[in-house]
């Protein structure tokens, strides 16, 4: 196929490639299937959050700067790079930002369209170093990645990336195994190469061992079983200097380099190309994605090269060199692939005097558990399926939609019993629980837990997590004891963080705390329901819940709810009915009791007696009878999911906090009169005075920011001038984000029509978001503008002034 920008592969002589490796380690809670608030990422809720916010999403819309610095378009680079993006990555983004995660398959789908190759690759699935993985371990992760890329992008992957690189013999043969057909590894991964003419002679080998192969062209890896696979090594030092030395502080600098890569010389086509992580571009480097966009697109208009991708490259240059790896290799350890099981010297810091022996230990229990529970997992999972193993090579259909449709499809292919097919039968809870716990048992070898410096870091902790998931499902299972030897090896790695002590302690201590049985599930959503709001959906906790006969109470400030709920794991379809019993205080006091369904006659024993007592608001009463009727099973606020349980105690300290805002309003407007006289004379007010000004003015204006296309710029300028006259600053990103959520409203509402009010309004909207007087990040409205402007293609002086305030050309 052409390609539309004019060039033609046949006859171009330079090409360069950027690719880029998007991923971040999974960091969903394995009970929960959801991320947990990570305060460490703050002001964003968790890591993948923050990382969407500064790389992910603005790669998707880069921009690209006229001469005055105003936004003139914006690029998808995700259509212009290669990339890989991992499968866990995706799986969160398609949930938790669907708009960057639809861009980045459309940018692979119009690559193909407007030059007849993807832009995409596929990644092993779970990021584990596939040349220390079990050989099965290592078959499933690849295919895996092939299926998910399949699934997601509607075609079948012609390459894959390695998680860091790793790569030996067995893992190219797995790739080829599965129809991949080029990969991506560093320079100093290969080890010596020939060039083989097309009557089949070849010349002698050479070493370049050490990085010194030239990357400028394609090689072609045969492989033992006769296969061969095509490999680029990527320019090392231009990815190093992207990455590490500020290359991407200017986009012409950037440009300037990549086209210093070529030999001016060459007679043959070549290719320039760098692979980094991803996360440069924007991330480890803010607006690396612009200076992305922009170098590429110079390159392109100017002539220099022509931008392809790897897939691109190597349909029209196929290989004439042949290459062997350097076994046992990766990019980012010296020592090939120490990094991720010996206290080989490579890490990301620590305080003086720390070491990495912990990785070996911590590599050896997992391999403990591993190899105990796969016998056990072989022989119950022949009774259930035609072949286990195979089973959980195309368990990622499952995973990927895990509807019953799918369930069922997988089951009528797999299954070797009528019983799988009837939805939480004995059988199918163990067919899925066993599949989940060699799901777990992989994905706790995720690269991550070995790479930073201590064993009681946030990856490791994770990894650390999967093994618990996967040992609790061993022990539902078997009945068996996994956990001896496990916890045994765990000691032997030891924190360099004398509190941590060692991973046992850390999965003791941390790890476990975390666990969520069926029992505390239903507790949870049992006195969550106390608190539901109307259409709130309960179900982003891999949880399915069914209320049977529920009655709620209410007795002045307290609130007792009842009835009976069954509680299933969607992953597992493991269930438990229960009946229960919770009661809301008042304040931070709420408590309950859940408890295996007794029957109907004690269930109803238990409602009439407890709503007895209440009816007389008789509290102490009602405490003894949850203590009775469920005795030993009483549970506190620490049954709740972790961000349900700062979400609950936000909602019922709500009126105690109104309280105490009614009191600093009150405070405020007695003593206004006071402040105001000491600011005329330029003396400072008591600090008492100074908060309750505000807090009460602040509140005040953040009501009024958010308005939306109703926002009041007269009552806000009164309000910023009576907190100038009181002395007070009024400041905090609440406010800005209440002004933004204005502004992209009265945007939208632009792009129904013109509307010269209404784009007056914006403008004078902007003009005070970009004053600086309140802390505002101008770049989602900047988007939602481009997007107006493109597709209205507005001129009208309103928008001009809008555009020109936000730094938008018109």
């Amino acid at each position: 196929m052409a390609r539309k920008d004019g060039y033609s592969l046949a006859v171009s002589k330079k090409y360069v490639c950027v690719h880029g490796h998007f991923y971040q380690p999974p960091r969903e809670s394995p009970w929960l299937e959801v991320v947990e608030e990570q305060p460490s990422a703050a002001p964003m809720h968790d890591w993948n959050e923050r990382v969407d916010a500064e790389c992910y999403a603005p790669n998707a819309r880069a921009r690209i700067l006229d001469s005055d610095g105003n936004i003139d378009h914006v690029v998808n680079n995700y259509s212009k790079i290669s990339f890989d993006a991992g499968p866990t990555l995706l799986a969160w983004m398609e949930r938790a930002d669907p708009e960057t995660y639809r861009a980045i398959l459309d940018a692979d789908a119009r690559a193909i369209s407007e030059r007849g190759y993807g832009t995409a690759m596929a990644q092993a699935h779970g990021h584990l170093i596939l040349p220390l993985c079990h050989e099965r371990d290592r078959r499933t992760q690849v295919l895996w990645g092939v299926r998910d890329f399949e699934l997601r992008f509607g075609r079948r992957p012609k390459a894959m990336w390695l998680p860091e690189t790793a790569a030996d013999t067995p893992s190219l043969e797995a790739l080829a195994d599965a129809g991949i057909e080029l990969t991506v590894l560093a320079p100093n991964q290969c080890a010596r190469v020939r060039h083989r003419a097309p009557s089949g002679s070849a010349t002698k080998w050479v070493d370049v061992s050490g990085g010194r192969v030239d990357g400028r062209r394609a090689y072609k890896v045969v492989l033992p079983s006769g296969r061969a696979i095509t490999v680029f090594f990527y320019d090392g030092p231009l990815s190093r200097a992207v990455a590490f030395e500020r290359v991407l502080d200017d986009g012409a600098r950037f440009a300037d380099r990549l086209r210093g890569a070529f030999e001016p010389r060459a007679r043959e086509a070549q290719l320039v190309h760098i692979a980094t992580d991803g996360e440069s571009y924007g991330h480890h480097h803010r607006f690396g994605e612009m200076a992305l966009a922009f170098a590429l697109e110079t390159l392109q208009a100017r002539g220099d090269a022509t931008v392809v991708s790897y897939e691109e490259f190597a349909a029209h240059h196929p290989p004439t060199w042949e290459a062997e790896i350097a076994e046992g290799s990766s990019w980012s350890c010296a020592h090939g692939i120490e990094r991720w099981r010996s206290d080989c010297g490579c890490s990301t810091g620590g305080a003086q005097g720390w070491n990495q022996r912990w990785r070996g230990p911590l590599r050896e229990a997992f391999d403990l558990l591993r190899d105990a529970i796969a016998p056990r997992f072989e022989e119950l999972g022949r009774t259930l399926f035609h072949d286990p193993w195979r089973a959980r090579d195309t368990y990622i259909d499952v995973l990927y939609d895990p509807s019953e449709a799918s369930r069922l499809r997988f089951f009528e292919r797999e299954g070797s019993s009528a019983l799988l097919r009837e939805r939480g039968s004995e059988a199918r809870v163990r067919a899925l629980s066993l599949l989940e716990m060699q799901r777990h048992a992989m994905s706790m070898y995720t690269s991550c837990g070995w790479f930073f410096n201590d064993v009681s870091g946030i990856e490791t902790e994770q990894c650390l997590a999967y093994a618990a998931r996967a040992l609790e499902l061993a022990t539902e299972l078997f009945g068996d004891r996994f956990e001896g030897p496990f916890l045994a090896k765990l000691a032997e790695a030891e924190s360099n963080r004398p509190e941590s002590g060692n991973a046992r302690r850390v999965f003791e201590a941390t790890v476990r705390t975390h666990a969520v049985s069926l029992r505390r599930a239903a507790a949870h959503y049992a006195m969550s329901s106390l608190f539901a709001e109307p259409g709130r959906d309960e179900r982003p906790y891999g949880f399915e819940v069914q209320f049977i006969e529920p009655e709620q109470r209410r007795a002045a400030k307290a609130r007792l709810g009842m009835g009976q709920l069954r509680v299933e794991q969607e992953r597992t379809e493991a269930h438990l009915h229960v009946d229960y019993a919770v009661v809301h205080l008042g304040d931070h006091n709420l408590g309950g009791g859940v408890r295996p369904f007794p029957g109907r006659a004690l269930h109803a024993a238990m409602r009439e007696d407890l709503a007895e007592v209440f009816s007389r608001y008789d509290l102490t009463e009602v405490l003894r009878g949850l203590e009775k009727h469920f005795p030993g099973a009483t549970e506190s606020t620490r049954a709740l999911f972790h961000d349900e349980q700062k979400r609950i105690l936000a909602a019922v300290l709500t009126s105690t906090l109104e309280v105490a805002l009614s009191g600093y309003e009150q405070i405020y407007h007695q003593q206004a009169p006071l402040m105001r006289y000491l600011a005329s004379l330029g003396q400072t007010p008591p600090n008492a005075f100074t908060l309750a000004a505000e807090i009460t003015l602040a509140r005040a204006l953040h009501g009024e920011l958010g308005r939306g296309v109703e926002i009041d710029l007269v009552a806000i300028d009164a309000l910023t001038r009576e907190a100038s006259g009181a002395g007070v600053t009024l400041h905090g990103p609440e406010l800005g984000e209440a002004l933004e959520s204005s502004l992209l409203a009265i945007i939208a509402r632009l792009s129904l029509g013109e509307d010269g009010a209404l784009e007056d309004l914006a403008s004078r909207v902007a003009t005070l978001a970009m004053g600086g007087g309140i802390p505002f990040a101008p770049s989602r409205c900047q988007d939602a503008l481009v997007r107006v402007r493109d597709e209205r293609g507005v001129r009208s002086e309103p928008f001009r002034r809008l555009a020109h305030t936000l730094h938008v050309r018109a």
